[in-house]
Parts: structure tokens; sequence; C-alpha cells
């Protein structure tokens, strides 16, 4: 599974690369911490089965799963695979590691 760095994930943000950043987190989590882009959704890796034509416009894009850590973004990472979504990278360190790295406003849980 490929993965991408908060640095990389940071780089792609500011300089307005086009991908889609997949937050399976739970919604209460993400009321907590989130990363602001124009061009994401949230949608619970434990739903990502059943919602996953709702990504189905994006399947030629790519795509940047995000969690928590990176485990359950990595799960997600895996799913998409199986389902033929081809450019999908999981966030390594999740929104802890972006919070310690790039954006020290959001608390790490």
């Amino acid at each position: 599974m490929d993965e991408i760095t908060v640095q990389s994930l940071k780089e792609k943000i500011d300089n307005q690369k086009g991908f889609l950043l997949l937050d399976v987190r739970e919604p209460f989590e993400q009321y907590q911490s989130k990363i602001d882009v124009e061009n994401s959704v949230l949608i619970p890796v434990g739903e990502l089965a059943d919602r996953i034509d709702e990504l189905e416009d994006h399947k030629d894009n790519e795509i940047i799963c995000l969690c928590r850590s990176g485990g359950r973004s990595a799960q997600a990472c895996e799913l998409l695979q199986e389902e033929g979504f081809e450019n999908v990278k999981n966030l390594k360190g999740g929104i802890n590691k972006w919070a310690r790295e790039i954006d020290d406003s959001l608390p790490v849980y």
C-alpha cells in the first residue's frame, strides 16, 4: 500500500494539487480535529463498504485516506483497492502526526 507523509500532503494542499481527502474517522473525531481542504469527504471506515458508490466519481483521481493514526485509513485503502481504485494513499501517522508536525493548533487525541 502506498503511503504519503504529512509533509507531502501539505505540499499538495499548498500547490493545489487535485486529490480527494477521505476521512474515515467517526464524525465526533472530525469535530475535534480536521484538515480543512476543499475536496474532502467523511465516510467512517465501518460504513465505507456500503457507501463506496459515493466515491465512484473519484475512481480515477488520487484519494488520500486519513484517520487518527493510520490504522483505519490503511483498512480503507485496502478496501478501495479491492474495489478497483488504483491511486489510493494512506496518510502515514494520520491526523495526530499532522497535528504534531504541520498544524499544532489541532489537538492530538
